[in-house]
């Protein structure tokens, strides 16, 4: 059998596999970010499917810092009940789940606010204060707590896909002048610092990180700075970087450039290999365009990664990682994104029949 089936370590948390839910955004919580049963259902329709790793849809850790309406929060003690019943829902079936701790930064409404003033489309934010930048640090720590109060086994912190650590990270959003901006090595201050916050809270527990690949826009972060980026974190203990791409400013034709021609199916593959190169041997996950169980098993046999990290094919197939250890060849999700495009009404459920 694949070695994509057997057990793999991070810190000491031992995944039942190498299949990794990559978290993945809904609309199931109350207006307090309370999340609600159809979602509880859902992670436990995964961990039952025999998922390893499953990175919980990312929560707020401050009210500030809510990406849309539905999202669910950490950014209080009265979310802790529902949580701590969605992951009780997971182990029941001897998964492993991570929180995904985010803020949205700019992203946010009414009060869009992040590392510079910064316009896109037809809204402006405003720069943070220093004061603003350490409350999120802050809150960061916090919500790692409240994830571990909850039951979770981990955290991821989510540093991609243009929310506030992805733009202090990227030089087209962050312009400031002082310790958190200019140089690279300022622009990744706050994604280092809340990190540190966070491995002083939990000691020994996981601390996981999403990180960009490459912004996709054309100067804004780049692979050449994820090098760099993923080194830092990998020196200070990290305990896996999942490699995503997609910030500020992203443009579609500007992915090519991530693609590497031996790992057709991994839209990431040319930009993972550097960042692996510099790492190893941190743990790694790869997320991204993963259909068949051949290509999953090339990227791992091939040491591009340690694990696979999925998102649609999970929405449509909960129960994959079954069918593939009982004989199934590819995922059925056709990556129409119709789950995707219905975002707040049927996000997170496969429209096809």
């Amino acid at each position: 059998m694949s070695n994509l089936f057997e057990p793999y370590q991070i810190r000491d948390m031992l995944v039942r596999n190498r299949f990794m839910r990559s978290a993945t955004t809904s609309a199931y919580a109350d207006e307090e970010g309370i999340v609600n049963e159809t979602i509880i259902r859902h992670y436990e329709r995964m961990s039952r499917g025999e998922v390893g790793l499953i990175i919980k849809g990312h929560l707020y850790i401050m009210d500030n810092g809510k990406a849309h309406d539905g999202m669910a929060g950490i950014s209080n003690d009265k979310q802790i009940p529902m949580l701590r019943k969605l992951t009780d829902a997971v182990h029941k079936h001897d998964g492993h789940i991570v929180a995904q701790i985010n803020h949205a930064g700019v992203v946010h409404q009414p009060d869009r606010a992040g590392p510079s003033k910064y316009s896109e489309d037809d809204w402006t934010a405003r720069e943070m204060s220093t004061d603003e930048i350490e409350a999120v640090i802050e809150g960061f720590g916090d919500a790692a707590e409240r994830a571990m109060q909850a039951g979770f086994d981990g955290v991821e912190i989510h540093g991609a896909h243009g929310y506030l650590l992805s733009q202090f990270l990227s030089r087209d959003v962050n312009k400031r002048d002082d310790k958190w901006g200019g140089s690279l090595e300022k622009r990744m201050r706050l994604a280092l610092e809340v990190y540190d916050e966070i491995r002083g809270r939990l000691g020994n527990d996981p601390v996981l990180i999403k990180l960009n690949s490459d912004d996709f826009s054309p100067s804004g972060f780049t692979v050449e700075d994820a090098i760099q980026v993923s080194k830092a974190l990998s020196d200070r203990g990290i305990d896996l970087i999942e490699i995503s791409g997609g910030g500020r400013g992203r443009r579609q034709d500007l992915r090519e450039r991530a693609r590497h021609p031996e790992y057709s199916e991994a839209d990431f593959a040319g930009h993972a290999i550097k960042i692996r190169k510099a790492v190893k041997p941190t743990p790694m996950a790869l997320v991204s365009g993963f259909k068949t169980l051949s290509a999953m098993e090339k990227a791992v046999n091939e040491d591009l990664t340690d694990m696979v990290s999925l998102s649609r094919p999970f929405i449509r197939e909960p129960g994959l990682v079954a069918s593939m250890k009982k004989g199934q060849r590819e995922s059925t999700c056709i990556r129409c994104d119709a789950c995707r495009a219905n975002f707040g009404v049927a996000m997170m459920q496969c429209l096809l029949e």
